[in-house]
């Protein structure tokens, strides 16, 4: 049965209340996994040169505009605690949707893997974070769930051969939000599903323009694992609320995930015209605008040491 992510992220505002709602909502459209973020606003590291962003003489985007302030404002309100991840999972529990969560940097995976969750999850921007992937494997994570958007073929490789021996699914993921149709690159399932046998998606697509029109398509492509963020709230109300599904939505989702094989391709051809604009290619490179996340993204999140100096999460060195 193909697996259904909630991705929960951060549009509970910080609300407590919000995302037990939103735990209920997840178990109640029928998705497989509610999933939370476990990240936290002192690990965000200031890198200065997004302060102001970057053009070049043409005009031409080379950073982008994310100041450290501003950011770090945004995020200190929505961290949460242990003790909330510990109600997450027992509600989780007590509901029968499964928990999981992302791990955003090495200092966190100790934590993270004394939860006892199923899986853990992986964010594109890690991927190549092969020092990461080291720690989940020393900590007996038993599966490692990773995105691979703005990452190279090469560090997804080199990811799998990290992983080797443990649990993995790979997900397919277009780094630019929101993903237009014709950025899918489907066919890059076939690539990820030569390295691991389970692969899924992850959706940043417009729900209210696209509907579930990626989703379906990349089931008929071989997906496994689908993803989709995940909101209560009005969307205008949380930064991912554009590229989030509300219940009602998360349901259609679920009822087109449970589909056999012909209903599902009757249903891409009467309701997906796009679908093989979709497909595009097995490899390509990456867009400017993936690599500009990719710049951003990538070391956002780092492990701070005693003496006040950062360890990313590609360094393989000692936390300690």
């Amino acid at each position: 049965m193909v697996e259904v992510i909630a991705e929960l992220c951060q549009n509970h505002n910080g609300d407590r209340s919000v995302l037990e709602e939103m735990v209920y909502a997840a178990a109640e459209s029928g998705a497989t996994f509610a999933k939370i973020q476990s990240m936290k606003a002192d690990d965000l590291t200031h890198r200065p040169h997004f302060d102001a962003g970057a053009t070049d003489e043409r005009g031409i985007v080379t950073a982008i505009r994310r100041p450290y302030d501003a950011e770090y404002s945004r995020l200190k309100p929505l961290d949460l605690t242990d003790d909330d991840h510990h109600r997450f999972i027992e509600l989780c529990q007590k509901l029968r949707i499964k928990p999981l969560t992302t791990v955003f940097c090495r200092s966190r995976v100790p934590f993270v893997a004394r939860l006892g969750l199923e899986a853990v999850k992986v964010a594109s921007f890690d991927c190549s974070s092969h020092a990461l992937l080291r720690d989940l494997v020393r900590h007996n994570v038993p599966r490692v769930i990773v995105s691979t958007g703005s990452t190279f073929d090469s560090e997804i490789e080199e990811a799998c051969r990290v992983l080797n021996g443990v649990d993995v699914a790979l997900m397919h993921c277009v780094s630019i939000y929101p993903t237009p149709l014709a950025e899918a690159n489907l066919r890059r399932l076939d690539y990820l599903r030569r390295l691991c046998p389970v692969v899924g998606i992850s959706d940043h697509s417009i729900p209210e323009k696209d509907g579930v029109k990626l989703i379906a398509s990349a089931l008929l492509c071989g997906a496994q694992i689908v993803e989709r963020h995940f909101t209560i709230l009005p969307k205008d109300k949380t930064k991912d609320g554009p590229v989030s599904v509300n219940p009602q939505q998360m349901e259609e989702l679920v009822r087109v995930s449970r589909m056999e094989t012909d209903e599902l391709r009757a249903f891409v051809r009467e309701n997906v015209p796009e679908f093989e604009l979709m497909l595009g290619s097995e490899t390509r490179p990456l867009s400017h605008t993936e690599l500009l996340n990719r710049d951003y993204y990538r070391g956002r999140f780092a492990s701070r040491l005693p003496d006040g100096t950062w360890i990313y999460n590609w360094e393989d060195r000692p936390l300690s």
